[in-house]
């Protein structure tokens, strides 16, 4: 989402900029080069005159700031599905990901039985530094009580998140001590990695996670290759399953670090917005790497970019399923009280021609919504053949067809593994009974398999623990009735669930990552096709 010189909003962007009047004109007046937004239409006109007579004559007292509020985001959803408003309080929250960084403690917790429970403590943050460790109940903050019906994620996160250099008081049990115990803690910058998975999958093929696009991406991934370089490795799987996406530069980077010089990578264009191309400039390094690129449906924005760049030169093989379709791009634009908008202003195309945004109708919010679910009920995730476009031909560098009306429609087609799919583990799973287990035993066993340094070693601890059945009889407890002939025929799914969440507590994500892909059907289809291309 790389900011234009010059932002012109005109007939777009009126019914917004009217209802904010003289605030608003004066805000771009300051921040786009003397530009003002003129309102000049008639029904302009009748939204000011709207606002003023409720504010001079309506029969009860109204916040016409609130009511302001209020009416933003519905007129932006009149727009398209991606426009947004982000009222102050949120706009630190929503911008942590892509800055690559929060002010905070360092910690990652658990709300278990009415209790914020730490999982980790981040190496290096605030919260290492005065000795908070896994573990840890935490019962007061501030002095005031953190326990019960007020304990939630939304407010443990408003409550620990702060400013830098602000202080915040704990009140911790922890276990095997039976006293409270206070931590006053300085909140500091706590990283947020976008790169959360890099290792050698075999002798030859290294892997990289990217699970977002922020300011970080670009710098975490030469690391990330350098770090793989170190190690020999001579081909590349690019994991973007579950990327939401983020900054369209960082994807541009990743895509550059491939490819020769001139090769277009993406190009945007808008009514307001002349066609801007990005090239790629012959400075990358790894331009002759085989490389393949995993994506699913959730993979969007700058994910569909970097993969739609790889596919349409030629460059790699995408294996997966159809991704997200979001081909509209955001530009952030912040206002005086630290509000912010995200307006659409172009669209990105892929190398052929393509716009993978899928179909919307504006101000049907509902039914864009649905879409993944939909996707399901048509059986896509199962059956390439009900995969479904608009049908338009596209061509990529050496001739062959690819589609556009709706995301990047892999090359190679790997469907949802449904087996041991059962009722019983969508039951398991949806209730959170999993995540849930999975914490309760790694708290009770934290001394004994803390002590297991490998990922080999836990990995064979768990296998003989009968984890399965101690979850089963845990899930009952929780609510979730015993069906002992569902339960064998998932038994191998629920064991390669349980050990992953057991060991991303114990040793993070990328150890989790490397437990997983072990059995992932779409890793072992990339293996087989980077064997084929050596």
């Amino acid at each position: 989402m790389k900011k234009s010189r010059i932002y012109r909003f005109v007939p777009l962007f009126v019914a917004l900029g009217v209802i904010v009047g003289l605030l608003l004109g004066s805000f771009y007046a300051n921040h786009f080069s003397g530009q003002r937004l003129n309102i000049i239409s008639n029904s302009g006109n009748k939204l000011n005159a709207l606002l003023h007579l409720i504010d001079d004559q309506y029969v009860d007292t109204v916040n016409i700031s609130d009511l302001v509020e209020k009416a933003m985001p519905q007129i932006l959803k009149e727009l398209d599905p991606h426009s947004t408003y982000i009222a102050k309080k949120d706009v630190d929250v929503s911008m942590q990901d892509l800055k690559g960084s929060f002010s905070g403690i360092g910690v990652q917790f658990f709300i278990y039985k009415d209790t914020a429970r730490i999982i980790r403590v981040i190496n290096g943050g605030p919260s290492e530094s005065v000795g908070l460790q896994a573990g840890d109940r935490i019962v007061s903050i501030d002095d005031k009580p953190f326990i019960g019906k007020q304990v939630t994620n939304e407010e443990a996160m408003a409550r620990l998140k702060g400013p830098q250099s602000s202080v915040v008081k704990l009140g911790i049990i922890r276990p095997g001590v039976k006293e409270e115990q206070m931590f006053t803690i300085t909140r500091g910058e706590v990283p947020i990695n976008s790169i959360d998975a890099v290792y050698m999958a075999n002798k030859t093929t290294g892997y990289i996670r990217i699970n977002s696009f922020g300011d970080t991406t670009y710098p975490e991934f030469l690391s990330a290759l350098a770090r793989l370089h170190q190690q020999g490795f001579t081909s590349l799987v690019l994991d973007l399953r579950g990327n939401l996406g983020g900054y369209m530069a960082p994807a541009v980077q990743v895509a550059n670090e491939f490819l020769p010089k001139g090769r277009l990578i993406v190009y945007t264009e808008g009514r307001k917005s002349p066609r801007e191309d990005y090239n790629s400039d012959g400075r990358g390094t790894y331009q002759q790497l085989p490389i393949v690129v995993l994506v699913d449906e959730v993979s969007a924005s700058s994910s569909e970019i970097l993969a739609g760049a790889i596919q349409d030169n030629d460059r790699g093989t995408i294996i997966g399923r159809r991704t997200f379709g979001k081909g509209l791009v955001q530009v952030p634009i912040e206002f005086r009280d630290g509000s912010m908008l995200r307006l659409t202003k172009a669209r990105y195309y892929t190398p052929s021609g393509r716009c993978v945004q899928k179909p919307y109708t504006p101000g049907d919010e509902f039914q864009y919504e649905q879409d993944l679910l939909l996707r399901a009920e048509h059986g896509e995730y199962y059956n390439q053949d009900s995969i479904k476009t608009s049908g338009e031909k596209y061509t990529t560098r050496l001739g062959r067809t690819v589609y556009g009306g709706g995301g990047i429609v892999p090359d190679v087609f790997v469907p949802r593994d449904t087996i041991g799919m059962t009722s019983y583990f969508k039951d398991a799973y949806m209730k959170g009974l999993l995540h849930q287990f999975a914490y309760v035993y790694t708290d009770e066993h934290r001394k004994k398999i803390e002590k297991f340094k490998t990922l080999g070693d836990l990995t064979k601890f768990l296998k003989k623990q009968d984890i399965v059945n101690k979850f089963v009889s845990f899930a009952e407890k929780n609510g979730l009735k015993r069906r002992n002939l569902l339960i064998k025929k998932s038994i191998n799914l629920l064991n390669t669930h349980l050990h992953t969440y057991i060991i991303d507590d114990i040793m993070g994500t990328e150890a989790a990552t490397i437990f997983a892909n072990e059995t992932d059907p779409t890793m072992k289809k990339a293996i087989e096709v980077l064997n084929k291309k050596e």
